[in-house]
């Protein structure tokens, strides 16, 4: 079979090879108008999206809306069918935003003294907190940083917590500033992780300013990731922490600056009680779909998905890089010069005399700036009615092309994808660079954890990515241009291929792994980040990998790592940070129901 596969494949890239040595304005007579009309509608679509009407395309929002009507409505202009759930729509639902729940209350004995805290005055709860009430002795834990080796500094050390509710300073003893031997510990995810870790029953962060109204940390807003802190969690004023401590908070930040060390210390006079709840606020999104049927009577049943994200940040939030939050951000470049692409793609092909011989499934999809959520639910829920999906083309952020230079990804998941590329680009004349890897933080990723190959074209990031300053009159629309024109000969040469993509399986480190940096170890396993669970939901594991080894499989949903829970991504992040190579752990899942514990041995990054 491998003598088969590889004789397959050579024949493949010699039929291409022939094909794309053709005539060019043969072939793409019909896919390549005007340059100067093709630039215009670019404009026009970029500007339209790109437009203080749309306030920035927040999901869920008016502004989405009249990006999804308007995206549809190009789409049946293009003569594209639709192949939503509802005409070309395909909703589907998403986790907007949390709000405060009725319950919630933060009281303090202090000897004799009680105190009461108001919600939104002195306290309010964490967006991630978990619903639910905790009581307990208060124990302060310093920056509530533990094990940090790089840094060598330890707030749990010879602290016992158990059972106890945690107070903790924020950010740490370096401040705000990610440069730091501290950079990877600022983060109320890590100090909420740590402190249920170190066995405590809730956790209560300081406010960072005097004013808790200007508290940047104390904002109920939500962080785009599925799975609660497993315990009460919650934010208090600088004023109240005060009468904890029994000094001002400010003096024991100075002094631990000062000496470099921790200065925790159990508060066996302060008692607490915290209740806390949040009310998840779920709306509606949708993805907008459009088929163009191929010309083969048998390829037309294999399809490849042609897709680019058409959501952004609204007016800033948690993923936006602005100084202050309350502008809009435009998403010129991130995404509108990618759906602009799509739409235009879909015009080329729709008015084609002579159709690609397999099927084209242009999709623009909503909530990719909330981790992926649209594609990730077509993937589970395809509207393809049977046919069976080949390879999948993602446009994000393609509008900056900048000394000719053109990035794509994804070159590695097929053996057809390089030289049908390079093959390609001779007309073209980009200066490609080109990455094997089929992960990464757009669409594409939701297919090839499903094993379709994909490539995925980009221009790169640049000072206004997630800003109020990507705005329409930055974009290259000439470049933009020539990049559709190396995609549509792509995917013509793709659709015509006698045979689909064949899938390379993955290969690298993880991609949780990869999200933060300080990792010394691979386990190998490809996290579901969309998936609404306790735990972590693999999409699979890489072959001959730790986890694949122990026999970790898809679907497994991690609730356990080296005698850790695993309530999120976060906790799973923190667990793997902590690990040392060729260390051998134990793996809890859930599978079919049933609670499942495996042993596997790290390998080194």
């Amino acid at each position: 079979m491998p003598n088969a596969a590889r004789l397959c494949r050579l024949v493949l890239v010699a039929l291409l090879t022939l094909w794309l040595a053709s005539p060019p304005l043969a072939r793409f007579a019909e896919v390549a108008p005007a340059d100067a009309a093709l630039e215009a509608a670019l404009r026009q679509h970029i500007g339209y999206l790109a437009s203080p009407e749309l306030a920035g395309r927040l999901p869920g929002a008016p502004g989405a809306e009249k990006a999804a009507q308007y995206i549809a409505a190009r789409f049946q202009r293009a003569g594209l069918r639709p192949l939503g759930e509802q005409g070309y729509r395909q909703p589907f639902p998403f986790i907007a935003n949390v709000r405060l729940g009725r319950r919630n209350e933060l009281a303090a004995a202090i000897g004799a003294t009680r105190l009461t805290a108001t919600p939104d005055a002195d306290f309010r709860p964490l967006a991630f907190t978990a619903d639910g009430a905790a009581e307990g002795e208060a124990v302060f834990a310093g920056y509530g940083i533990t094990a940090a080796k790089d840094a060598a500094y330890d707030d749990y050390a010879g602290l016992d917590v158990k059972g106890r509710i945690v107070v903790t300073l924020p950010y740490s003893p370096a401040g705000s500033n990610p440069h730091t031997k501290f950079g990877p510990f600022l983060s109320l995810r890590y100090k909420a992780t740590t402190a249920r870790n170190q066995g405590a029953a809730a956790l209560v962060v300081i406010a960072e300013d005097d004013d808790f109204s200007r508290s940047q940390i104390a904002r109920l807003r939500y962080d785009d990731a599925f799975g609660d802190a497993g315990f009460p969690c919650a934010v208090v004023s600088r004023a109240f922490a005060a009468k904890l401590l029994g000094t001002p908070v400010a003096d024991v930040e100075k002094a631990i600056a000062a000496s470099g060390q921790p200065a925790s210390r159990p508060l066996p006079s302060a008692r607490l009680r915290l209740r806390t709840e949040v009310v998840k606020e779920r709306r509606t999104a949708h993805n907008i779909i459009g088929w163009l049927e191929g010309s083969d009577p048998k390829l037309r049943e294999e399809i490849i998905v042609v897709g680019a994200h058409y959501d952004h940040l609204g007016r800033g939030g948690p993923n936006s890089l602005a100084p202050r939050e309350g502008d809009v951000h435009p998403g010129a470049d991130d995404n509108a010069s990618g759906v602009a692409g799509l739409i235009e793609l879909a015009q080329l092909f729709g008015r084609q005399a002579v159709r690609p011989k397999r099927s084209l499934l242009f999709i623009a999809f909503s909530a990719e700036e909330k981790g992926l959520i649209g594609s990730a639910y077509f993937v589970d829920h395809p509207t393809t009615r049977g046919k069976r999906i080949v390879a999948m083309v993602n446009l994000d952020m393609i509008g900056r092309l900048r000394d000719n230079r053109l990035a794509v990804q994804g070159v590695g998941t097929s053996s057809i994808w390089r030289p049908l590329l390079t093959e390609a680009n001779q007309r073209h004349g980009f200066d490609l660079s080109l990455s094997d890897s089929g992960f990464g933080p757009s669409d594409h990723a939701s297919f090839y954890k499903r094993n379709i190959p994909v490539l995925f074209f980009l221009t790169g990031s640049h000072p206004d990515y997630h800003r109020p300053s990507d705005t329409a009159d930055k974009i290259n629309y000439a470049g933009e241009r020539r990049i559709l024109g190396l995609v549509g000969d792509a995917l013509r040469a793709a659709a015509n291929l006698p045979t689909p993509p064949d899938f390379v399986a993955p290969k690298g480190s993880d991609p949780a792994e990869r999200a933060r940096g300080g990792f010394r170890v691979s386990l190998g396993t490809i996290p579901d980040y969309a998936a609404e669970i306790a735990g972590v939901k693999l999409s699979g594991v890489r072959e001959g990998s730790p986890a694949a080894k122990a026999g970790l499989q898809a679907e497994d949903v991690i609730v356990g790592l080296a005698g850790r829970d695993i309530k999120s991504v976060y906790d799973y992040t923190y667990a793997l940070q902590a690990l040392e190579p060729e260390q051998e752990v134990e793996v809890v899942v859930l599978r079919g129901g049933q609670r499942l514990t495996f042993k596997l041995v790290t390998a080194r990054r």
